[in-house]
């Protein structure tokens, strides 16, 4: 059964652009290594001075839509460590690949200069953090993007949700607890062809909701059980481990709630983490610090209710402006570390990354904004019931290694700053509804005129196959 509903940067040649519709002009193309030809992942598509923007794919690819009153503004395509392209909108070329060298600073020059400034890679990151309530938005704001949602098993693609969403934010220096909301305004798919068997997720259900803290889901049988049921406690699991306030309200949000009691990134920071500047590069002609992060002393835990998520430690990068000491982007994971996370990790999901994170921010009117978020985990639903006796060992060891997990990947784009107070005020005062999972029609003329993630070549083949197999199980 299934839940459906659930030479600085080149441009060979100039001058072809394309107009939607609406009005609007459509850029594509793929972005791509000078020296290696590899595609550039994650690279920085946008329109100077404004917040008009996305970033490539994992083939370098993407696709953008500028507003026609932008034509004759620049378009800028940067990337950490590389030379910025710039064009005027309207002379961009759709059928030439763009091709970005390599640009890296002089770590000496740069650390021997006569001013005071840090020189520790802890240091750096202690003073970046010195200056978030500098750096980071002040006042209320609101945020528009695009989300995508999506969890597949180590066969094939099980769920995909694309929605449009608007982020409200009072500010850096108030608790997103209280004051952070997230609204779902559009739906542009929704597919959802996850197998409802597991009594794993409704045993932990009935213990968090009904105090039941012995149950095991050996001692419970599928055939008692009703499919409304399940279905209620896989959408309760979703909203805990997926949901999207979890994410902007939570630890992993590192900058935004470095200021809340326990953050990962609060004064006990060095406690948890280790930072090492490894080199300086370029960004759109910006020095920026690239800094590594390892393990500290301590253990990592992000205190999930009712899950073991504690145990981890960190690595990864930061990178941070030379200037002003603003985080440029942050790409952070959390491997099993202690004994009893590792054993978990590996028993139930074959892997010691359970938490990968990217965020990148975007600089506007003098402030950081998130631009784009990537955050993948693997989510346990040990798929049917290896406890029933009439399924066979080769049935349980597919259920306990190809479906006993999903991988699950959100993206958020976002694509809009609103900082009118008027706006903002008038907004906040509507109803909020920060279900993602929801099912609402689609609206083909707003998705025409709206700015996506474009998908990767293999994950548009999955993507296509999860659409088949959806058609099919409705007709």
């Amino acid at each position: 059964m299934n839940l459906t509903h659930l030479k600085k940067g080149v441009v060979l040649i100039f001058g072809i652009f394309s107009l939607t519709s609406f009005g609007q002009t459509e850029l594509k193309n793929k972005i791509v290594d000078f020296a290696t030809l590899m595609p550039l992942e994650s690279a920085s598509i946008y329109v100077q001075n404004t917040t008009i923007g996305t970033v490539s794919n994992a083939d370098g690819k993407f696709v953008l839509l500028v507003p026609q009153e932008y034509e004759k503004d620049t378009l800028v395509i940067s990337s950490i460590g590389y030379k910025t392209f710039k064009t005027p909108v309207n002379e961009f070329d759709n059928d030439f690949e763009v091709y970005l060298e390599e640009d890296i600073a002089s770590l000496d020059e740069v650390l021997l200069v006569a001013e005071t400034r840090p020189k520790t890679g802890n240091d750096i990151v202690l003073k970046a953090l010195e200056k978030l309530s500098v750096n980071l938005p002040d006042s209320a704001y609101l945020q528009k993007g695009f989300l995508r949602h999506k969890e597949r098993n180590t066969k094939e693609f099980k769920w995909l949700v694309e929605s449009a969403i608007t982020v409200y934010d009072s500010g850096y220096q108030a608790s997103s607890k209280d004051h952070l909301k997230i609204n779902v305004d559009e739906v542009r798919k929704s597919y959802d062809l996850r197998d409802v068997d597991s009594l794993l997720i409704y045993t932990s259900y009935l213990k968090y909701h009904h105090k039941m803290r012995n149950l095991k889901a050996k001692n419970l049988k599928r055939d008692t059980i009703k499919t409304a049921s399940l279905v209620k406690a896989i959408k309760w699991n979703d909203t805990r481990v997926n949901g999207l306030q979890n994410l902007f309200q939570g630890k992993l949000n590192l900058l935004r709630n470095s200021n809340t009691s326990k953050s990962l990134f609060g004064e006990d920071i060095l406690s948890k983490h280790h930072f090492d500047l490894d080199t300086i590069l370029v960004d759109n002609e910006r020095k920026i610090y690239k800094i590594k992060i390892s393990k500290g002393i301590d253990f990592i835990g992000l205190d999930t209710e009712g899950i073991f998520n504690e145990g981890y430690e960190a690595d990864g990068w930061i990178y941070i402006y030379y200037d002003n000491y603003a985080v440029k982007k942050i790409e952070y994971d959390l491997i099993a570390a202690s004994p009893a996370q590792k054993s978990r990790s590996k028993a139930l999901f074959g892997t010691q990354l359970n938490h990968k994170l990217v965020i990148n921010y975007m600089e506007y009117q003098d402030k950081m904004y998130p631009s784009y978020i990537y955050y993948e985990t693997p989510k346990l639903v040990n798929v049917g019931s290896n406890t029933d006796e009439k399924i066979t060992d080769e049935e349980k060891e597919r259920y306990n290694k190809e479906e006993r997990y999903y991988y699950t990947v959100q993206e958020v784009l976002f694509t809009e700053i609103i900082l009118d107070r008027e706006e903002v005020h008038k907004t906040l005062e509507g109803t909020w509804n920060n279900d993602i999972f929801m099912v609402k029609p689609y609206n083909k003329s707003f998705w025409d005129n709206y700015n996506t993630l474009l998908e990767s070549e293999e994950d548009e083949k999955l993507i296509q196959d999860l659409t088949k197999r959806s058609k099919l199980f409705k007709d």
